[in-house]
This record gives structure tokens, C-alpha cells and sequence, in this order.
């Protein structure tokens, strides 16, 4: 890289450092199991009954990502942590900033319950909640009469 795209390179990543607002310090995205049976399905349902939780695939790779702020994020949008920060926010790199990518590329994205159980629906058949009993809980067995009337 020559000097002068360096250069340049260095004034955009300021320039966007100025425009922050902290943006990837507001969620984490964790790596979660891919799922590969209805109940893993169905767990990953229930993660999305939660406020503040979505999920994602990028690349294949399934992840949890909570939305819940940094609590060294000052009101300036600064790391009040900044000196002894975190090694994931240390290798924290402006290619990847937020602001700068209005499009993450995800294969998926769920943002709550509902749209898993219509994904379920698409993938396991549309029947699938309908076969649901509460756990722990029997249909009851219809009673033969022994005169073969009713």
C-alpha cells in the first residue's frame, strides 16, 4: 500500500471514529449449535421469546446476538475502558465498523418467536404446532365399551 492510500485510508477511518456512536458496543453476537432437529428448532424459538434478542446466520454459522449496551459506553459514545479494554475490542477493526456497513450479508435473520415458528412451519411442514401437547400432559385414550355400543 503506498503512502498516499494509506493516508487516505487513515483520514476515512478518522473521520468515521468521529461520526461514532458506538454502535458495536451496544449488542454481542455469540456462536450457537446449528440446528439440525425440530427441537433444536424450537429452542432456538425460545431464545427469540426474549426482548432484545435476534438470531443470525452469516456464512453458514449460526449466532445469538442480545442487544444490550456496553456499560463502559460513556454518553459521548467513548470507551470509559478504553485503556484495559477487552482483547475483542482491542482487535476491533474500523473494516469491520458498523457505521460503515448498512448491510451485514446474513443468509437469515430472525427477530423474534414468530418468525421462527413460520420458518418451522416451511421447513418441518405446516402442521407442526398443531401435534404440540403441553409436556407432562397425555391425550386421553378413548374408552372401548365392552358391548361394542356406545
Amino acid at each position: 500500500m503506498s503512502k498516499k492510500t494509506a493516508a487516505k485510508k487513515k483520514t476515512a477511518t478518522k473521520q468515521m471514529c468521529h461520526k461514532c456512536t458506538g454502535l458495536c458496543c451496544r449488542y454481542f453476537a455469540l456462536p450457537i449449535d446449528t440446528p439440525k432437529s425440530w427441537g433444536d428448532y424450537d429452542d432456538i424459538r425460545w431464545y427469540l421469546s426474549h426482548d432484545n434478542v435476534s438470531v443470525f446466520v452469516e456464512k453458514g454459522d449460526w449466532y445469538l446476538n442480545i442487544q444490550n449496551k456496553c456499560r463502559h459506553l460513556s454518553d459521548r459514545h467513548l470507551c470509559e475502558n478504553y485503556a484495559i479494554r477487552p482483547r475483542i475490542c482491542r482487535t476491533y477493526k474500523t473494516d469491520d465498523c458498523d457505521l460503515s456497513n448498512d448491510y451485514y450479508g446474513h443468509d437469515l435473520n430472525f427477530a423474534d418467536d414468530r418468525q421462527m415458528e413460520e420458518y418451522m412451519r416451511i421447513k418441518f411442514g405446516s402442521k407442526v404446532f398443531g401435534r404440540l401437547q403441553p409436556i407432562g400432559v397425555r391425550r386421553k385414550k378413548k374408552k372401548k365399551s365392552k358391548t361394542g355400543l356406545k
